[in-house]
């Protein structure tokens, strides 16, 4: 067992950056409300401007379109509205399609009318299907289509073809609200290379504190017209309540160097994301590979062995020092069936996710691997043992019984 903990867990959560510590302690060093008029509460807004103006400046946008929230989950349900306007003078929007592999923060949290959403199928390799999309839009040609997709998805790294479903619902006249979460710093993605119209993503996927995020619009002329949190003014009357500065700033920082790592940081993690799986495949030549023929981000694998279910490796490799996750684990902290799994047309109702980021060294996947044999070789072991045709045969109280 190893002595320290391995975290290979990214997608859930990025361990924090030095670089956001450090703008979050600079920032706590005083009181920090950007509302006040006073000395201290200009410093505070002039902090939360910098950060907002550090996003803007990351995703192609003007400023004033940037609107901080408290993580992904409260933006997708602020922007996931009919009341979404092209200009001051259009209505409202008629429906929502959704893929059918997005996070529940899109699938769970809009806030559409239930006969007004409609799921968009995937393709056998996890990513948005563009015929299905197509079809869709021919069937309500003439309606005004709001489009929700992940640029990532996050529990098998697949890349979604967002620029391609973006052509075609502006096209119809409609939006593309694209969920970055798990895109930003792994793809090149901003407003011009995605060509979406909304772009919402969180603070702690990126290193950052947990408790912010920020839905970005593409420009000015696109405008919510029925907000979410009411109350005070606050970003520009688009989301009531004190910013968490603090949080804000950290967010802009670990922004800014999940930015800068880029390229080099994925040509760094895909040999590793390759090794982890050519180990999974030594240990279980029967593992199957989620996604694995399709375009992923560099860090992610998703992972079945059969014969052993993902929350009981999950369980068992957290007992030997190594976090990682199920992609279908939900907020509960339990593991539930996996809808990506389910889109994909997968005969598994699990899979284990490793993501791999910033923190990840080449020792911790060797180590991962090495806990790995020892974890399916123990439960394989036993399972081996409790399943015997000999025991299953042998009579109670007998020389072979239990």
């Amino acid at each position: 067992m190893p002595v320290n903990r391995i975290y290979l867990d990214h997608n859930a959560t990025s361990p924090l950056r030095p670089e956001a510590r450090a703008a979050m302690l600079a920032v706590l060093e005083g009181p920090a409300n950007a509302s006040s008029v006073h000395a201290e509460g200009r410093a505070a807004k002039a902090a939360l401007e910098q950060a907002r103006a550090t996003i803007a400046r990351g995703l192609g946008t003007a400023a004033r379109n940037v609107t901080f929230t408290s993580g992904a989950t409260e933006a997708a349900n602020l922007v996931l509205t009919p009341m979404v306007q092209c200009g001051r003078e259009s209505g409202p929007m008629d429906l929502l399609l959704v893929g059918a592999g997005e996070h529940p923060a899109v699938l769970q949290g809009r806030r559409f009318a239930a006969g007004t959403v409609e799921t968009v199928a995937l393709t056998p390799e996890g990513a948005l299907s563009l015929a299905a999309l197509d079809a869709a839009l021919a069937r309500h040609a003439g309606r005004r289509v709001m489009l929700a997709v992940q640029a990532v998805n996050n529990e098998t790294g697949v890349i979604q073809p967002v620029r391609e479903a973006a052509e075609r619902v502006h096209a119809a006249g409609g939006l593309l609200v694209c969920d970055a979460t798990q895109a930003i710093g792994r793809i090149d993605l901003t407003f011009a290379t995605s060509e979406s119209d909304f772009l919402f993503f969180s603070s702690h996927k990126l290193g950052g504190p947990v408790g912010a995020g920020a839905l970005a619009a593409a420009r000015e002329t696109l405008h919510i017209s029925e907000t979410h949190l009411r109350g005070g003014g606050q970003e520009l009357g688009r989301r009531a309540g004190t910013e968490n500065v603090a949080a804000i700033a950290g967010f802009a920082a670990a922004f800014e160097a999940a930015l800068r790592a880029g390229e080099a940081e994925g040509a760094r993690l895909a040999p590793l994301r390759d090794l982890a799986e050519e180990k999974i495949a030594q240990i279980a030549p029967d593992a199957r590979f989620f996604g694995r023929k399709a375009a992923r981000v560099a860090g992610v694998s998703a992972f079945a062995i059969p014969g052993i279910p993902a929350h009981t490796l999950l369980m068992a490799l957290d007992l030997s020092g190594i976090a990682v996750s199920s992609g279908s684990a939900c907020s509960s902290g339990k593991v539930r069936e996996s809808h990506v799994l389910a889109a994909m047309g997968a005969p598994e109702k699990e899979a284990l996710r490793v993501s791999l980021g910033w923190s990840t060294r080449d020792d911790d996947v060797e180590q991962f691997g090495m806990v790995l044999a020892e974890v399916v070789d123990r439960i394989r072991s036993r399972r081996s043992v409790a399943w015997s045709p000999a025991l299953q045969r042998a009579e109670p109280g007998s020389a072979d019984g239990p």
